[in-house]
């Protein structure tokens, strides 16, 4: 078991997403919170990609996330749903995944740079991710069967992996299923998450490093912006819209869509993600 992180001002963390319900720790309480905190919090690496580094301290986390209502990716988002979790009274613990969204069946492992979490609810183990971006389940996941989970966007499964007893995580794509990543069942504490954070955030490999992304999944639909594109898919996944940006109009989206106070200190990667090929 992973050593306990300090805990998290649970009124404010609530006021944030816009929870008034009750906080039990429940299945209800778990599915409610993960589909608000998605909905309220978005997806984004900007610190990243402007060489500034990734700081996933708590403190650090809940100012950025909670304090001044910026987003974050898996290492933010994640940490701060866990502690949330643990306050409330769940029994949670940090995993680590090789992602390998949008990559080919046989393409080579990638590293264990993904942050997910498994949640005791309701006598059952959950997958809880708030943290994946574009393709983020919305609702938690039932991590002892392979069969297909309905979401509020589409159905996902966990099928049984051969990566040292872990779980293929899958989403439902129109007539077939893309994988997101490879979850390995190994509990992991707050240090080994630092070594992963620390490639994500630096690595010239790093995706973060190279281009701007940032999602919110809303009951309206996904909302991502990959550099100078913005693409909304409804709820079923059958209807999609697609707009290329400038750099004003990625200002734009990212207040209006995504719901970031823009940084003068932006303008520079925006005007590179406008110009930007795809």
């Amino acid at each position: 078991m992973s050593a306990r992180p300090p805990p998290v001002d649970l009124d404010a963390y609530c006021g944030r997403i816009g929870h008034g319900g009750p906080l039990a720790p429940t299945l209800e309480t778990l599915r409610a919170l993960q589909a608000l905190h998605v909905a309220a919090i978005p997806f984004e690496a900007i610190d990243a990609l402007l060489g500034r580094g990734v700081d996933i301290s708590p403190a650090a986390v809940d100012a950025k996330l909670i304090g001044v209502r910026r987003g974050g990716y898996c290492y933010e988002q994640n940490g701060l749903f866990r502690r949330v979790l643990r306050a409330v009274g769940f029994r949670v613990e940090g995993l680590l995944a090789r992602v390998r969204w949008q990559l080919p069946e046989d393409a080579p492992p990638t590293p264990r740079t993904h942050m997910a979490l498994r949640v005791e609810a309701d006598g059952a183990p959950w997958l809880a991710d708030v943290g994946f971006g574009a393709a983020v389940p919305t609702a938690p996941l039932r991590m002892d069967t392979a069969e297909p989970q309905p979401t509020p966007h589409g159905p996902f499964r966990l099928l049984p992996s051969g990566d040292a007893g872990g779980w293929r995580v899958q989403a439902r794509l129109g007539e077939g299923w893309a994988t997101l990543y490879d979850l390995l069942p190994e509990p992991q504490l707050d240090v080994d998450y630092e070594p992963a954070n620390w490639f994500t955030a630096t690595h010239p490999a790093s995706p973060f490093r190279r281009s701007l992304i940032v999602a919110r999944t809303t009951s309206e639909g996904r909302h991502t912006l990959l550099d100078g594109r913005l693409t909304v898919r409804a709820p079923g996944g059958d209807v999609e819209r697609r707009a290329r940006l400038d750099a004003d109009g990625i200002e734009r989206a990212l207040a209006e869509t995504f719901g970031l106070h823009v940084e003068p200190a932006w303008r520079a990667a925006i005007e590179r993600a406008a110009a930007a090929p795809g």
